[in-house]
């Protein structure tokens, strides 16, 4: 028979549970992915040539440091990951990496992407990346999130950021073009989150998370969302008149922007039952393919230049 002394202090680690998946899943890969794609374009559209190894270095770094403010927004959000529906199985909250984990995979990321971007591009995109993480986990996750209905609205500059950061690599430069990619995915952001927010709002309310449907109520927030809609459309529409990208994108967001506005007007008209559920969502999945078809057309425009430069 063994003997076990209760009194005996355990010394040994904790194993780690944590699967390659877990890891992948604390870098919140779908947001990564619209980092990666709305970067590539301000990569592309920027003047100059730039060497393949130094693009593809850039796209990476930033990418990592999305990953980076992902793991760490995850660190400091366990405890309300865990009651809500939507969060409640990400990998801290499952129990499958702790928080010291996540807090040093997310340093450690955050650490090479900048000092890579730094190194090997230029240091001005570096110290960019730099604020864009520091931006998204310090002042939006940390201390915006969970003390104003306007957290979105604010930290979503961090989201608006990446390709600003590519256009910075790419040139060394800032110019008006990656301000307005700028401004489009900023004032995309609210709407698009908030039509997030009204379908999930007894989550965010549980969770003590202050969103706007929580603090203002559903009506007040239908009303946002039409009015940052309007001026969502009226900017992303505005480069083309401008003379800073061509009448391919400008059709492409006038056509766009209808539809999103009429999304918009669709959820503030319908209140109640499952309309005013169908609604949301329907503006939701739209807002992800309004944004993608915006960038896309840029990407389109300079491939379809560069391959056949006689119809421009």
């Amino acid at each position: 028979m063994t003997v076990v002394d209760h009194n005996t202090i355990e010394l040994s680690p904790r194993i780690s549970e944590a699967a390659p998946a877990d890891y992948i899943a604390l870098l919140k890969p779908r947001v990564m992915s619209l980092v990666i794609f709305t970067a590539l374009v301000g990569l592309v559209i920027a003047p100059g040539h730039v060497h393949p190894v130094l693009a593809f270095t850039s796209i990476l770094c930033i990418a990592v440091g999305a990953g980076a403010s992902g793991a760490l927004n995850m660190w400091y959000e366990s405890d309300i990951d865990a009651l809500m529906s939507r969060t409640a199985n990400r990998p801290i909250p499952r129990g499958r990496v702790t928080r010291p984990e996540a807090l040093t995979f997310g340093m450690t990321l955050a650490f090479f992407s900048v000092m890579t971007l730094g190194i090997l591009v230029n240091w001005f995109a570096g110290g960019l990346l730099a604020f864009t993480i520091f931006f998204y986990v310090v002042v939006y996750t940390i201390g915006l999130k969970r003390w104003t209905a306007q957290n979105i609205v604010i930290g979503g500059a961090a989201g608006a950021l990446p390709p600003v950061v590519a256009w910075v690599a790419a040139t060394g430069s800032l110019s008006v073009e990656p301000l307005l990619l700028f401004l489009i995915i900023f004032f995309w952001t609210p709407p698009h989150f908030w039509a997030l927010a009204l379908f999930r709002n007894d989550d965010y309310a549980r969770a003590g998370v202050p969103m706007l449907p929580v603090v203002a109520g559903p009506d007040a927030t239908r009303l946002q969302i039409l009015l940052y809609t309007i001026v969502l459309v009226a900017i992303a529409t505005a480069p083309w008149p401008l003379g800073y990208f061509d009448a391919v994108y400008g059709v492409t967001s006038l056509v766009l922007g209808a539809g999103m506005l009429g999304f918009a007007i669709n959820v503030y008209r319908h209140r109640v039952g499952s309309a005013a559920l169908r609604a949301t969502r329907k503006l939701f999945a739209f807002s992800i393919l309004y944004l993608f078809g915006l960038f896309a057309t840029l990407l389109l425009e300079v491939v379809v230049r560069a391959l056949v430069p006689s119809i421009w």
